[in-house]
């Protein structure tokens, strides 16, 4: 391979070494507001070079342009997503709810045992509030897709868990529906006892286990 071949090659390999370099965990602060823009960066550059590689005649300069563009929009997608969760963050005054942005997605959790009473799928009226302020934070970044999940412990049978973490999810789309959120945009999940964050066999473990995970997913451009 000449000179010339290879060089597109090099761009594309000092590129993407750059923009690993400058978002790779040594360099990424966990307190940084941008951080998941780093990170999409990162991401969307990576599979941008692959995809520009595959499909240009030119493989290198294929793999610098994807990469280019694939970056630029990683950084779009990061940037709306820290903003989006700074936004929610300050609507929500809820200590008890917690929301955790992974870069490519947002989950906003809810303790069951704040938003229902015991064996009930009745949302609390005075969590209402907090789940609008959820609804209308979702009508104001309209590009994404809602998951709404319901998790319960271990107490019971596993069938009894499995419906009712299904009318819990339920429940909770409903109101996020009340506050204008489009029915398609939104999919309800059960989870029952299958998936716990803590040990079930203290109280303070089956209390983190039961639980409303609200995921807001943005959809791919």
């Amino acid at each position: 391979m000449s000179i010339i071949r290879k060089t597109p090659l090099i761009l594309a390999s000092v590129s993407l070494g750059l923009i690993a370099a400058c978002t790779s965990p040594a360099h990424l602060n966990e307190n940084d507001p941008n951080k998941n823009a780093k990170s999409g960066a990162l991401l969307g550059g990576i599979l941008g070079a692959g995809v520009g590689a595959l499909v240009s005649d030119d493989k290198g300069k294929g793999a610098v342009i994807g990469g280019v563009v694939g970056a630029a929009g990683g950084v779009v997608a990061g940037s709306l997503l820290d903003e989006q969760e700074s936004k929610l963050r300050q609507s929500l005054g809820n200590d008890d709810v917690t929301i955790t942005n992974t870069g490519d997605r947002l989950i906003v959790s809810l303790p069951q045992d704040i938003l229902f009473d015991v064996d009930s799928s009745t949302v609390y009226p005075a969590l209402r509030n907090d789940l609008l302020k959820v609804a209308a934070n979702l009508q104001e970044y309209p590009d994404s897709s809602v998951q709404i999940v319901g998790h319960t412990d271990n107490s019971g049978g596993a069938a009894y868990n499995q419906a009712l973490s299904e009318r819990r999810a339920n429940s909770v789309a409903d109101v996020i529906m009340d506050g204008g959120v489009d029915f398609n945009r939104i999919q309800t999940i059960g989870r029952g006892e299958d998936q716990p964050i803590a040990s079930n066999l203290t109280e303070e473990g089956k209390a983190q286990n039961r639980r409303v995970e609200i995921v807001i997913l943005p959809n791919a451009a």
